[in-house]
C-alpha cells in the first residue's frame, strides 16, 4: 500500500477518535502521516496484516492499546531543558516556597513531573533541590508518563555520554557514576524520584503539590483536553503553588484560575489563594 492511502478516511477517523478517547492526544490531517507510520510499525511487529483487525485488537486488548499510545507519543527531552525554567525554579520558586513553608512550620516540597519521558527532567529537579535546599528541608518528586518504555529507561537511570551534554561538570561529579558508554544517576538521586504510569486524562489522585512541571505535553491535546488537564493540575495543587508548561505553550484563552507570573528568568503560572 502507498503511504497516501494506507488508511481510508473512515479508518483514520476511527483510530484518531479511539486514541483521543483513551489519552486526549489528537491527530489532525497535518500530522496524520505520524499516526500512519506508527500503525505500520505496530502491524509489522504484531504480525497483523489487516488494519481493521488491528483496530479490533486495540479495542479489546488494553496492553496493545498502551503499546500503541507509547508509539505515538513524542519523547524528546534532555537534562536541564530550557535553562531559563531551571533558573526561575532555583532562584525564584524554591526560595519563595521555602519562605512560605517555614512560615507554616512545613519542610517538604512536593513536585510532579507530568510527562517525564525518560527521566531527565525529574532527575534534573532532584539535583537542584539536593544542591540548594536548606538544612531540615526535604523534597518529594513523582514523575509520570504514558510510555512504559520511557519509564523503564527513567527508572534505570543510565544515560549515554551524549545524553548528559546539558549537565554541568559539578553535577556530573556529584550525582552521576561514570560507566562504559555513559553515566548512571547515583542511588540517592535515583531513589528520590518515584516513577509511575499515568494517563493525564485521569485524576492522578495527588493533592497539595507545590510545583507541577508539564512541558511540551498539552500541545498534543485539543482545546477541550487541554482544559481538562490544566484544571486537574489546579485541583492537585496546594493553595500556594507553581505550574511550568512548555515555552511554546500558553494558558491564554483557557478557562482556568491560574495566574500568569513573570520573573526575571522565565514565565510560569501560579495558584495563589489569599
Amino acid at each position: 500500500m502507498s503511504s497516501e492511502n494506507f488508511l481510508t478516511e473512515l479508518q483514520f477517523s476511527k483510530f484518531r477518535d479511539h486514541i483521543y478517547n483513551a489519552s486526549g492526544i489528537h491527530f489532525y490531517a497535518s500530522n496524520r502521516t505520524i499516526l500512519e507510520s506508527r500503525l505500520k510499525e505496530r502491524l509489522r511487529k504484531s504480525g497483523i496484516t489487516d488494519i481493521d483487525e488491528y483496530y479490533r485488537q486495540i479495542s479489546t486488548d488494553e496492553g496493545e492499546m498502551k503499546t500503541l499510545l507509547d508509539s505515538v507519543t513524542t519523547n524528546l527531552t534532555r537534562f536541564f531543558r530550557n535553562t531559563a525554567h531551571f533558573q526561575a525554579f532555583e532562584h525564584y520558586v524554591i526560595p519563595e516556597l521555602v519562605k512560605y513553608k517555614k512560615s507554616r512550620g512545613e519542610n517538604v516540597i512536593r513536585i510532579w513531573s507530568a510527562g517525564c519521558s525518560t527521566g531527565e527532567e525529574p532527575y534534573s529537579l532532584a539535583m537542584v533541590l539536593k544542591d540548594i535546599l536548606p538544612p531540615g528541608f526535604d523534597y518529594d518528586i513523582t514523575a509520570s508518563d504514558l510510555s512504559l518504555k520511557c519509564l523503564m529507561t527513567a527508572k534505570e537511570g543510565f544515560y549515554s555520554d551524549q545524553k548528559v551534554n546539558g549537565v554541568s561538570e559539578k553535577y556530573l561529579q556529584r550525582y552521576f557514576e561514570k560507566k562504559p558508554n555513559g553515566y548512571l544517576v547515583r542511588d540517592d538521586i535515583r531513589n528520590s524520584v518515584k516513577f509511575d504510569y499515568h494517563n493525564l486524562k485521569a485524576d492522578s489522585g495527588q493533592r497539595n503539590l507545590d510545583i507541577v512541571f508539564c512541558r511540551n505535553v498539552i500541545i498534543y491535546f485539543d482545546e477541550l483536553a487541554q482544559n481538562n488537564v490544566i484544571n486537574k493540575f489546579y485541583q492537585s495543587m496546594s493553595d500556594h503553588a507553581y505550574l511550568f508548561i512548555g515555552h511554546s505553550e500558553s494558558l491564554f484563552g483557557m478557562e482556568t484560575k491560574f495566574e500568569f507570573l513573570k520573573t526575571d528568568w522565565a514565565t510560569m503560572y501560579r495558584k495563589f489563594s489569599n
